[in-house]
């Protein structure tokens, strides 16, 4: 439960400066859109990894109402190149999880390997350091991503 727990944290700190982070895009883009980059690593600190707030798409930046709820990066480990589990593994979790997706091996060079799990609308790249989620945040992608934090990159919410 680690990704809703961060999550919903990051939603709820992007909500508390959303006035400031406003005003800030107004005048400068470049500095509201390091106000949200800096929150987002203030929350990934408390779960020990690097959190980014991404806008891939032109536009997306002015829908406040979706911050924190889709397109983030979590850089975990950037030494690892490799998964803890087979990968083959993963690839069963995310059928299970999101059924009509498609699969495939990724960034498989230098030793490293990587997951891409996608449809025609989105994807998310997972890597042994990191996860990149280009998505909206629905119930079946926090259950993955939940998953991943926990079986894949080991990480265990503090109690």
């Amino acid at each position: 439960m680690i990704f809703s727990e961060m999550v919903l944290d990051l939603q709820k700190q992007l909500k508390r400066d959303l006035a400031q982070i406003r005003f800030l895009l107004k005048k400068n883009p470049a500095l509201g859109y390091s106000r949200m980059v800096e929150i987002g690593k203030e929350v990934g600190k408390k779960y020990n990894l690097n959190l980014v707030v991404n806008f891939p798409k032109e536009g997306r930046i002015e829908e406040y109402e979706m911050y924190g709820k889709r397109d983030l990066s979590l850089i975990i480990d950037h030494e690892k190149k490799r998964f803890p589990i087979d990968r083959n593994k993963i690839k069963e979790k995310a059928r299970e999880i999101l059924q009509d997706i498609q699969i495939e091996d990724a960034y498989m060079y230098d030793d490293k390997e990587g997951v891409r799990v996608f449809t025609k609308d989105w994807k998310i790249d997972i890597l042994p350091h990191s996860i990149h989620i280009w998505t909206e945040f629905d119930e079946k992608v926090t259950e993955f991503c939940d998953w991943l934090l926990e079986n894949v990159y080991e990480l265990q919410l503090k109690k």
